[in-house]
This record gives C-alpha cells, sequence and structure tokens, in this order.
C-alpha cells in the first residue's frame, strides 16, 4: 500500500458487532479478565489500549518502521528516548535544536548524572571532536526549530555508528510524508503527534519509532512504569488526523513556498528561511532527502526588535500562538515562545534574533495568506507597501 492508504487502511478494518468503519473509542480505564489462567492483551489502559494499538500501527507504517510507541506529549517522546540514558553516559546533542529538548538536556540530566555537549548538526565530522568514551547517544533534528537548516541525516548516522552511537532525530518538522529517517540510517525517530500527524491543534501526543526490537521493548516498559500513556480520545484524534496528512502536508508546502518567495522580495524582510528556496544554503541537500520542503517558514525584518513584535501582532489570518502543523496558519516569536528557555546569548549563538519571526503556513487560501503578510508588514513599514503576487498571475495593490 501506498502513503496515503496506508494512512486510511492500517489497524482499521471495520470494528466490532457492528462493523464500525471508523474505530470507536475505547474510554475505558480497565478491561474485564476472562480468567486468571490467561492475561489479556489489553488490560489497563496506562500499559494498552486499542486506541492506542491503532494510533501505533499507523505511525509505524507512515515512517515505514517496524515498531512505534506513542506518548502523552512530543517532550514524552524525547524523555524516552532519553530514557535509554544511564548514569554516567554522555549524550550529544545539535546545538540547533528545539528549545524544550535542550531545557531538558540542559536542566534534568545532569540531575541523573548523564553529561550533556552540542555538536554542529551541519558538520557530521564534529561528532568525532565531541565525543567521549562514555558517548552513547546523539540526538538531532531536521529542519531545525526555528531557523530551518537542514543536517544530513545519512551522514550523520552514519558517523554515530562508527563511534557506537544511537541516533535520534526528531522528525517533527518534516512530518513522515516528507521523510523517513530511519530508511537513512537513524536508530530512533521521534515526533510531536500534536503537530502535523494530529493536524488540527486540538490533540497534544508524541510518539516513539524504531525498527530495533530490543529498543522498543525498552521504550514500552518505560511508558508502563512512568505513566505517559496519551487518552484514549486523544489517541483517536491523532488517527482521524493522520489520514489526512498527505493531503494537508502537499496543501502545507505548495502554500509556504509561495510565502517563502514573497516574503523574499519583499523589501523590509532582511532574510528568510526556507529549503524550498534556492537561496536557502541547505537547498539541495532537502532535494536529497525530502519529498517537499515542509509547511514552516521563519524570517527577519529588516529593522528593530520592535518591529518583530509589531509585525507578529498585525496579522489577522496568521494567529499568534505557540505550535505548528495545524490546518490554520500561526505566527510566532521563538525568543517569547519555542526558544524562551534559553538566554538570549544562547538564541543568538544559534542565529536565533530578536527580529526574527516562525511561520506555521496553514492550508487557508494562499491569496488570503499573502494579503495578510502583506498588510502586516505595511502596518509596521508604511512606506514599502509591496504588491502582492498572487497564484494566478495577477497583481493586487495593497
Amino acid at each position: 500500500m501506498r502513503f496515503a492508504t496506508r494512512a486510511i487502511r492500517v489497524g482499521q478494518n471495520p470494528d466490532g458487532d457492528f462493523r464500525a468503519v471508523v474505530n470507536p473509542i475505547y474510554q475505558s480505564a480497565t478491561f474485564a479478565w476472562q480468567d486468571l489462567d490467561h492475561v489479556p492483551a489489553i488490560d489497563y489502559t496506562r500499559c494498552a489500549n486499542p486506541n492506542r494499538k491503532v494510533a501505533e500501527s499507523v505511525i509505524a507504517a507512515l515512517e515505514n518502521a517496524e515498531h512505534c510507541l506513542c506518548t502523552g506529549s512530543g517532550m514524552s517522546a524525547v524523555i524516552a528516548a532519553f530514557s535509554l540514558l544511564e548514569s554516567g553516559d554522555h549524550l550529544l546533542m545539535a546545538g540547533d535544536i528545539y528549545g524544550g529538548t535542550h531545557r531538558v538536556a540542559e536542566t534534568i540530566l545532569p540531575k541523573h548524572g548523564i553529561q550533556v555537549s552540542e555538536f554542529d548538526a551541519r558538520q557530521p565530522e564534529s561528532l568525532r571532536i565531541a565525543a567521549k568514551p562514555n558517548s552513547k547517544m546523539v540526538v538531532f533534528e531536521t529542519p531545525t526549530n526555528p531557523n530551518l537548516t537542514l543536517a544530513d541525516i545519512r551522514a550523520i548516522s552514519a558517523e554515530a555508528h562508527k563511534l557506537g552511537l544511537l541516533s535520534v532525530l526528531d522528525n517533527t518538522f518534516a512530518s513522515p510524508y516528507l521523510q523517513n529517517p530511519l530508511e537513512l540510517g537513524a536508530d530512533i525517530v521521534i515526533h510531536s503527534t500534536t503537530k502535523y500527524i494530529g493536524g488540527h491543534s486540538d490533540v497534544i501526543g508524541g510518539a516513539v519509532v524504531t525498527n530495533d526490537s530490543k529498543l522498543h521493548e525498552k521504550f514500552v516498559e518505560f511508558s508502563k512504569t512512568v505513566g505517559v500513556a496519551p487518552s484514549p480520545f486523544d489517541l483517536w484524534l491523532t488517527v482521524r488526523g493522520a489520514k489526512t496528512l498527505e493531503l494537508r502536508m502537499e496543501r502545507h508546502c505548495s502554500n509556504a513556498l509561495a510565502v517563502a518567495q514573497f516574503l523574499e522580495k519583499h523589501p523590509k524582510v532582511a532574510r528568510v528561511h526556507y529549503p524550498g528556496l534556492p537561496s536557502h544554503p541547505d537547498h539541495e541537500l532537502a532535494k536529497r532527502q525530502m519529498r517537499a520542503f515542509g509547511g514552516m517558514v521563519s524570517f527577519e525584518v529588516d529593522g528593530a526588535e520592535a518591529d518583530a513584535r509589531r509585525v507578529a501582532e498585525s496579522t489577522r489570518i496568521f494567529l499568534l500562538a505557540e505550535s505548528l502543523g495545524g490546518v490554520e496558519s500561526l505566527i510566532g516569536y521563538p525568543p517569547l515562545m519555542s526558544h524562551a528557555c534559553m538566554t538570549e546569548e544562547q538564541r543568538l549563538q544559534r542565529g536565533i534574533l530578536p527580529t526574527g519571526l516562525r511561520l506555521s503556513v496553514g492550508i487557508e487560501s494562499i491569496e488570503d495568506l499573502l494579503e495578510d503578510l502583506d498588510e502586516a508588514l505595511a502596518a509596521v513599514f508604511p512606506a514599502s507597501r509591496a504588491q502582492v503576487q498572487l497564484p494566478n498571475g495577477q497583481l493586487t495593490a495593497r
């Protein structure tokens, strides 16, 4: 089966006495045993649930993976991956990474005797320099949050394996539709299913995906012990969202490319970060390891911090909010949102500037999105009103 068919049919045969086409929600904490001589496959929702099994089978199929564990949030998926580390181990973390992952590595792991240091994910050979005898794992993401730089998954994973390290890749920004890291050598893939997989900003969830049965068993035991299981309703929503992932991603990608092209030409935009632009330094790498270029765009205004904040507060269709990957377009200010846990110095080291904004481009009409951004920029920079290039080739003066 191909991608869109897997999303709709894997694990979702007609269910129950009435052969429901849409699987029901098993909103039960516990399940009855037939007798004490036969332990049921599902007995308690903290450990397993029919909705969880369906969600895990769907996500595994979309990642072309053997195993998936669904968790209660993207961060609990990160923690599940980190649960493989023990006191005395060393974690190599990409310097350019989501603020929440950075926060866990900086504030939680050291309390458990785990050392953390950074490497440059754009330079796979930097792993050899940063590795220590006690190094056990490397964690990175691509495209990165928020500046959409790319890392060569195949090269980093190969280098990690030479050093005896587990390779962990956060695939949230790309989604399984655009990128399958296990096929490029990664050992573990993590997702915030809150984002593109769920796709409707109505669920919190995460997933840990692997082809290694022993690693998966450890993740399952961790989840059972710590209690990071998502609710049946959240899992049902996740499966419902995943059914349209291919359709949504195609629209996210086409809209994001149009937005990036518009911003790149705007006189008051200093720089645009989008791997689908030929001007992006990682454009060729993106073409090799991604099927398309994603729905995330970031840019810096040609002005001051106050100007960027005013632009973020001036859009009408792009909602000022955290998160990403939903059908609605969002605009965010990373220094106060996704990377607020970092110091200003740490953000500047990673190229997260006070003039930067991050867009999660939704699936609305592209004309409306371009007009909204044009009007927001014009509200802050009235002397530099641009013309919106509509997809039908007409120019609309705003």
